[in-house]
């Protein structure tokens, strides 16, 4: 139920790869430059933003219901 998003250097295909195996939501290669990186983070952000509403409405539709 929590994200997980990795931010990394490498542009492997295997680390990619291996990543999602493990259950990564998303893989973000960091850019090299300040402003292309703050930017990367802030649609990791948004990313994940989506992905936890989403989960949340997952969670409740599968809660057992009270009488």
């Amino acid at each position: 139920m929590i994200p997980v998003v990795v931010l990394t250097s490498s542009r492997e295909e295997q680390d990619l790869v291996n990543s999602y195996e493990l259950g990564v939501n998303a893989y973000i290669v960091k850019p090299v430059g300040f402003k292309e990186f703050v930017e990367a983070v802030k649609a990791g952000g948004r990313f994940l933003g989506h992905v936890q509403r989403a989960a949340a409405g997952s969670v409740r539709s599968v809660r057992p219901r009270t009488p």
